[in-house]
């Protein structure tokens, strides 16, 4: 009876003991966050990224009331600022804004000083933003087909302008140009601002450029805007195709901004974060905001969001090895 008694102590002994351990597991999760959320965005103020992840930070903030400060870390084409989140906790309170040139990078820079998949947990897809395929006035060419049949005539002599290597509007142009088996020549610029001044002064005759930026211009009749990259057309200019309903079928291309966690961050605090930034996205106000952008808000799974970086990633590895991309 002695030992039986015994052991019966020391059984309950373990289960309050593994009780406990569960209920401090389960502690600092509840309570989250009872702190200040950080989100680094790696651009400089009031580009798209930044735009979206104030966005974010503001669905955060109303769902539970902690604020969630945004901290731009800007320089070489995001790394530093991803390198930053990737070395940070993995407690919940430091997220990281990414977009195209986070799945582009692996495959257009020899070494990282971090891993996409190893250092990451993904959240969601916040949005995604469509370019404008624009050209200069000057530039003869009304439609998709006929800048195909231009370029396809005149290899190397059209050109188009981005805001740097690698970046979206570069890589828009690539995958025109090998999708349309043609070659246009890529120009790039130190930022979209000064690639657009190159363009309306007849440097180059074409670009890929983001919405925001392009859609004022087109509208006062200083660009002409052929078509949309995207797969669907945008609200703020309706009656203007996608590329692949204007003569290239099957291309598509848009901007796109997720949310990142530090690998380790336990699934139940990602969890959390994805569905109160999918609630706040579904706000008529946010949707407006979104619109006025030209971004479509997203909210996907964290599952979702991770085929669709590794998908990212595989399609842009071989446009970067079709065209020979180098990192400057």
């Amino acid at each position: 009876m002695k030992i039986e008694a015994v052991l019966r102590c020391v059984a309950i002994s373990i289960i309050g003991l593994l009780c406990a351990q569960a209920d401090s597991n389960a502690q600092p999760v509840a309570a989250y966050p009872t702190k200040p959320i950080r989100i680094i965005v790696p651009y400089a103020p009031g580009g798209p990224s930044d735009m979206l992840g104030r966005t974010v930070g503001q669905a955060l903030t109303e769902a539970w009331g902690q604020p969630a400060i945004i901290e731009n870390r800007a320089g070489a084409a995001g790394d530093v600022g991803t390198t930053a989140a990737a070395n940070a906790p993995a407690d919940g309170y430091t997220l990281n804004i990414v977009g195209i040139s986070f799945a582009v990078a692996p495959s257009l820079k020899r070494k990282l000083e971090y891993d996409p998949d190893r250092d990451f947990v993904p959240i969601t897809l916040v949005a995604t933003i469509n370019n404008l395929l624009v050209v200069n006035p000057s530039f003869t060419v009304k439609s998709v087909k006929e800048l195909i049949a231009v370029a396809r005539m005149r290899p190397n002599e059209v050109t188009f302008m981005s805001g740097g290597v690698g970046g979206g509007q570069h890589l828009a142009g690539e995958l025109f140009n090998s999708m349309a088996g043609i070659k246009m020549t890529h120009v790039p610029y130190k930022g979209t601002g000064p690639g657009l001044t190159a363009l309306l002064g007849g440097e180059v005759v074409s670009a890929f450029a983001d919405m925001v930026a392009t859609l004022p211009i087109v509208k006062s009749g200083r660009l002409r805007a052929l078509a949309v990259t995207g797969p669907k057309r945008s609200p703020l200019i309706p009656e203007l195709p996608t590329i692949a309903e204007a003569g290239l079928p099957g291309y598509a291309v848009t901007l796109w901004f997720g949310l990142l966690a530090p690998a380790g961050t336990r699934a139940d605090i990602v969890s959390r974060i994805n569905s109160a930034i999918a609630k706040g996205l579904t706000k008529p106000q946010t949707k407006e905001r979104l619109t006025m952008l030209g971004a479509d808000p997203v909210g996907n799974t964290p599952e979702q969001f991770r085929v669709f970086l590794g998908a990212e990633r595989e399609k842009w590895a071989r446009t970067v090895k079709a065209a020979g991309i180098q990192a400057e």
